[in-house]
């Protein structure tokens, strides 16, 4: 039986890091967030975000994720309308892509809201990646090219880690690169193993 192991952290904590690392040690990792973008551009995705967001979420035609991000960031009813629409996508798509790789013992699930979203209790364990508050806005700031007023709000609609820490099994502190490998490395060896 594949155990799935949940990855996640807040925006800039850099848990796609941590991912690659388990990728390039042999572990099959899920992107859910990779996978939620592909998804909402499939078309029955479109109509849907369509009717619960309107025009104003596209560009020519397409759903513009910058739009949607300014429109459901300041509206929670609506942020709980679009993760109606995608969540449900994305848990079944990672359903089929399990059966895919269930000849691996140990898959990542990678995925910023694993906790918020509720899919936390499809894992047999939790890795945190954590790091300084303010580091983690200097990274998004430099990566998405943004202010830090919008990297606040995006963390604003995520748990802090706190919260995240007290219901994780593993916590991997990403303060530096050197650390944070040794950390993982630390990790893996133990999902790894039969002690799960």
């Amino acid at each position: 039986m594949t155990k799935i192991i949940g990855l996640t952290g807040g925006i800039g904590s850099g848990k796609t890091t941590i991912a690659g690392y388990f990728a390039f040690w042999g572990v099959p990792v899920y992107y859910a967030d990779d996978e939620a973008k592909k998804i909402l551009y499939r078309p029955d995705s479109c109509s849907e975000v369509l009717d619960a967001l309107g025009e104003a979420a596209f560009t020519d035609g397409l759903p513009d994720r910058q739009k949607i991000a300014s429109i459901v960031f300041n509206d929670p009813a609506k942020l709980a309308k679009l993760n109606s629409i995608i969540h449900p996508k994305v848990k079944q798509h990672f359903i089929d892509w399990v059966a895919a790789n269930n000849d691996a013992p140990v898959v990542i699930k990678e995925a910023a809201i694993l906790f918020e979203s509720g899919s936390y209790k499809d894992c047999d364990a939790v890795i945190l990646v954590t790091a300084p508050r303010e580091e983690r806005i200097r990274r998004v700031m430099l990566r998405d090219s943004t202010t830090r007023e919008k990297v606040l709000q995006r963390m604003d609609n995520q748990w802090d880690d706190e919260k995240k820490a007290a219901m994780s099994n593993y916590i991997i502190e990403n303060n530096t690169p050197e650390k944070a490998k040794e950390n993982a490395l630390s990790v893996y060896k133990i999902i790894t193993s039969n002690v799960l």
